[in-house]
């Protein structure tokens, strides 16, 4: 008779692996996710390589492929530059992972999708964009700053008040009929 496996461990180590999935261009050490699953460095190691069949550094070494793959078909990105956005520090060992798990170099792999084609690819602008994303904006944009033209010798109009205020300012006025200039 086999013991049921322990829920609690698997749900541990479904959190360590979707941690990897999120953060994966981040460098979380193994050993930080271990103390966060409550396991030794070493004990992680073989209970993830139990339920998932690879280690921890593999698997992470993996989805940064996949989403190295992913970039290569779909934004004109370089090498070397979606070599970092997905986590790598070093060109030369991008190119050997990749090699090793996709049987060609990232610069084959992208000639071949783009020679099975597919949809064009993106901007890199908008991919980092994306990555990085917008600068907050502080409110309004003045109409100056905007793009808006106005036309020569206009001013620009002043905000509209709340619509509170602007509800009191018309029952006042009908109660005391229009304000005088």
């Amino acid at each position: 008779m086999t013991a049921a496996p322990d829920v609690s461990a698997l749900r541990m180590l479904r959190q360590a692996r979707d941690q990897i999935d999120r953060d994966y261009a981040e460098p979380v050490g193994i050993a930080a996710l271990a103390a966060e699953a409550g396991y030794s460095h070493t004990h992680f190691i073989r209970a993830f390589r139990a339920a998932y069949g690879e280690t921890p550094g593999a698997y992470r070494t993996r989805r940064r492929v996949e989403r190295a793959c992913e970039l290569l078909r779909s934004v004109n990105l370089s090498v070397t530059e979606i070599c970092h956005l997905v986590g790598f520090t070093s060109l030369g060992s991008f190119s050997a992972r990749f090699s090793g798990l996709m049987g060609q170099s990232p610069s084959a792999y992208r000639a071949e999708a783009a020679r099975r084609g597919g949809p064009a690819p993106i901007p890199g602008c908008f991919a980092l964009m994306w990555r990085t994303g917008l600068p907050a904006s502080p409110g309004p944009v003045p109409a100056s700053l905007s793009g808006r033209r106005l036309p020569p010798g206009s001013v620009p109009a002043p905000p509209r008040p709340p619509r509170e205020r602007l509800a009191r300012s018309a029952i006042s006025e009908k109660r005391s009929g229009p304000a005088q200039p």
